[in-house]
């Protein structure tokens, strides 16, 4: 009889903690205003998540953003490997209506571009008022980019950013730093 009570009592502590780790982390959230025109230009990657598309990449990451007639965003995404060669990749983005610090991204053929699995999340998740920097994540998690005009960026910056980031429930252990800390 005595277990009972001790069972309920570790079941409510499990449930407590569990509860307590599910909302110690902010959900991710875009910023509320993005203005495309001054987002628009060439960013500097100074850190990422590991994804496979980038694996061949060793530095000089790079991502330039140009606006097209067509309301959608132009994205040349651009990296130098091992050897010292540069590669690239060219995509387009497209607003998410309703929401202005969200696009979609896509990196195949225009005649793919039907399909909804072709379309992944970009969504700005901070962003200096000057668009000096930004942090561009995905609400699953997977995807996060620390991104600066500048080719390196402010050691403290970083660890700000950083900070953002996991609040907002991004594990950073293995965050690849791909530009210099001042």
């Amino acid at each position: 009889m005595h277990l009972r009570p001790t069972l309920l009592a570790a079941g409510m502590l499990l449930w407590a903690s569990l509860a307590t780790d599910a909302v110690a982390a902010a959900p991710v959230t875009s910023v509320p205003a993005l203005d495309m025109g001054r987002y628009a230009g060439q960013w500097h990657e100074i850190a990422h998540l590991p994804v496979s598309f980038q694996k061949k990449c060793v530095g000089d990451i790079t991502a330039t953003y140009a606006l097209r007639a067509d309301g959608r965003i132009s994205v040349h995404n651009g990296c130098r490997i091992a050897d010292g060669e540069r590669i690239a990749a060219e995509g387009v983005a497209r607003p998410v209506e309703g929401h202005p610090g969200r696009l979609q991204v896509r990196f195949v053929p225009d005649w793919l571009a039907w399909v909804p699995l072709v379309w992944a999340d970009y969504w700005v998740i901070a962003l200096d008022p000057d668009y000096q920097w930004a942090v561009v994540g995905d609400p699953a998690h997977k995807y996060l980019w620390i991104l600066s005009r500048s080719p390196s960026m402010d050691s403290a910056l970083f660890a700000r950013l950083k900070a953002r980031a996991e609040a907002m429930g991004y594990d950073l252990a293995p965050l690849k730093v791909m530009a210099p800390l001042d």
